[in-house]
């Protein structure tokens, strides 16, 4: 799993200019246009959608890799000294907490004796710790190698979906939310993980609808999803690392006093200062 955003050391020295409330004058900077004609014709649509998906990569791509090109990604590997190991992929996936095990198990399974088969042994001893005993920069470079493998980017896209998009995308639905929502549940359960603790997309969820009805319960659509933001945010500042909020202060917050429920461009939104924009 995920639950901690790439850029930790950005966040903790950016952290004391986002983390009040979205103030006016922010959400005037930031304010999501109305949506042209095109884009209406698409309301109502689901994140899966894959225009709507790839929408969806790239905000998350804008919090986790300042910037939108996240197929780019596949390469990505650093430790960004959270207690998790490495970090890499188009997601996220971590050495310390099993998500890269199962995604290199799940290369294997496509590509048997692919170049990161042999790292195997080492990633499940590793798992659960930060040490890069087995890996190293061997393991680096032929992350990087495999990541120009379509197969090896195909099976992150499996996993992306399996552990984060897909299970995300169901239960908004479920609760009846919109693109907008969905997407909320996705970025949540990107940066914290699946799971039902407190500190997880389940508790903070949990949490959300102690304060207020979800829309399948016949509550109000942004009544609840602030509930929910709000919620998250309570969990966001008690790491420091997670301390900057402004992927939910100067992004999804943005959208959802705009009242994009459909998540549809044109889209600008800030996050830890820079400036992004989606037309179309």
């Amino acid at each position: 799993m995920r639950p901690q955003p790439r850029r930790a050391l950005r966040i903790a020295l950016a952290a004391a200019l986002v983390a009040a409330p979205l103030t006016a004058a922010a959400t005037s900077v930031a304010q999501a246009a109305p949506a042209p004609a095109a884009a209406v014709r698409l309301a109502g649509v689901g994140l899966d959608d894959p225009h709507k998906k790839d929408i969806a990569m790239q905000l998350v791509s804008s919090a986790e890799n300042s910037s939108l090109d996240w197929k780019a990604q596949y390469k990505y590997i650093e430790d960004i000294k959270d207690g998790r190991g490495y970090t890499a992929g188009i997601i996220g996936f971590c050495s310390g907490t099993g998500d890269m095990l199962e995604l290199v198990q799940h290369y294997t399974d496509l590509k048997p004796g692919n170049i990161l088969a042999k790292y195997l042994p080492a990633l499940k001893k590793v798992n659960g710790t930060d040490s890069h005993a087995g890996l190293g920069s061997a393991f680096e470079r032929d992350w990087a190698t495999a990541a120009k493998d379509t197969v090896f980017q195909q099976a992150q896209n499996d996993e992306r979906d399996r552990v984060y998009f897909n299970p995300a995308v169901s239960q908004g639905k479920k609760d009846g939310l919109g693109a907008l929502g969905q997407f909320v549940y996705y970025d949540a359960i990107v940066m914290h993980g699946p799971g039902n603790s407190s500190d997880s997309f389940g508790g903070i969820r949990a949490a959300a609808m102690k304060k207020a009805k979800t829309p399948a319960q016949g509550g109000d659509q942004a009544t609840y999803l602030k509930a929910f933001l709000d919620a998250r945010k309570v969990v966001m500042k008690k790491e420091e690392a997670h301390s900057d909020t402004s992927r939910v202060d100067t992004e999804q917050l943005v959208f959802l006093k705009a009242g994009n429920f459909d998540l549809n461009p044109p889209l600008k939104w800030k996050v830890y200062g820079d400036s992004y924009a989606i037309n179309s």
